[in-house]
């Protein structure tokens, strides 16, 4: 089958036809992709923002058709839609217990468990998954089941930016109704961020970002306010009186604009760290400022979401027309030109590319 591996750090994407599987294990699943979104955490993997090890095969954003299961399985059976969920839920570890599945302890086990074989040597994909393929195996628990009437490459996206983006505003922030709400990046997180603090009632969601054109995007999925970095002060004042937003979300992993999402939330207010930053990166804040300030400022991983109920009720969301998912889809591309859209990604030329498989 088609796949397309990254063997080294900064190496372009190496679209093979002659990868394989491993057999299917026990609690495994092997899943026909129809449909794999090209994620920036992808392009995170490729330049080191992200650390994995070479190869792998990378995409960690797909929806398919489970073709059969291993001895164990009971979640879903052959012919059966999933969602692939990058962060395990296996429902039995403390964090699971704890109604923490984001959490999830199983996540390394599952994502360095290699099930693809390129040259006779097994090799993992990306968090367990590798949605850069035709076909996946991987754990049970990483897999979602959904309806089937609901198109796949709609259903693709939940698996990582709109679970991470709107999972950030109603789960980790709780964006409440009338609130004022400031999002730094308007990627396809970042977007995602904007339509949660929609559904959750946010009065003003200002919109900020370098790119004129995701700026324009932003005003169609919800942001009342957009402005660029050298804006921000202005529109502080005018939205907020200059007392700042009850809710900042930084959907970039940058420390200026980290450090700027904390300065723009209000005395008492929120700020949430949404984007993956570099290990090596560094936030300064000083030991008076939260005593003085009583901010609140998290990290949230997969949008603080259990996927096995928050991943449904964004389908009913879609369904009933208060999450647009289809004007998210910029692009449709086939597995060959996957470099092409990681470059694209590079210049903010798109909000997201979806691999056609079909």
């Amino acid at each position: 089958m088609k796949a397309a591996v990254l063997n080294e750090l900064g190496a372009d994407l190496q679209v093979r036809d002659d990868v394989s599987l491993t057999d299917l294990g026990a609690g495994e699943v092997h899943v026909k992709l129809v449909s794999s979104g090209v994620c920036h955490s992808d392009l995170s993997v490729q330049n080191g923002t992200i650390p994995m090890g070479f190869p792998l095969v990378l995409g960690h954003e797909g929806a398919g058709i489970v073709q059969e299961v291993g001895p164990g399985v009971t979640d879903v059976v052959a012919g059966d839609h999933v969602i692939l969920s990058f962060v395990p839920a296996c429902r039995k570890c403390g964090p699971c217990e704890r109604g923490q599945a984001y959490l999830c302890d199983n996540s390394m086990t599952v994502g360095m468990t290699p099930h693809f074989v390129v040259d006779g040597n097994p090799i993992a994909g990306m968090t367990g998954l590798g949605t850069f393929a035709e076909e996946l195996i991987t754990a049970e628990s990483c897999v979602v089941k959904v309806d089937q009437d609901i198109p796949l490459d709609i259903v693709s996206l939940i698996g990582c930016g709109v679970t991470t983006g709107v999972g950030a505003a109603i789960n980790t922030a709780e964006v409440t109704p009338g609130s004022s709400v400031v999002v730094f990046g308007c990627g396809g997180v970042g977007i995602s961020a904007i339509q949660g603090a929609r559904i959750a009632g946010a009065a003003e969601i200002l919109a900020v970002d370098m790119v004129e054109s995701k700026l324009e995007q932003a005003k169609n999925f919800g942001a009342t306010h957009v402005c660029t970095p050298d804006a921000l002060d202005q529109l502080k004042a005018e939205i907020t009186g200059g007392e700042g937003f009850d809710y900042a979300l930084e959907c970039i992993g940058n420390p200026v604009t980290i450090r700027g999402a904390f300065d723009a939330a209000r005395r008492g207010g929120t700020a949430v760290v949404v984007g993956v930053g570099r290990l090596t990166d560094e936030v300064k804040f000083n030991a008076f400022e939260f005593f003085f300030t009583d901010k609140n400022l998290r990290g949230s991983m997969y949008g603080s979401a259990n996927v096995r109920t928050f991943m449904p009720k964004l389908l009913r969301l879609w369904r009933q027309g208060k999450l647009d998912l289809e004007s998210m889809i910029t692009r449709r591309i086939q597995l060959d030109d996957v470099n092409d859209a990681f470059q694209a990604m590079e210049k903010g030329e798109v909000i997201r590319s979806v691999i056609d498989y079909k």
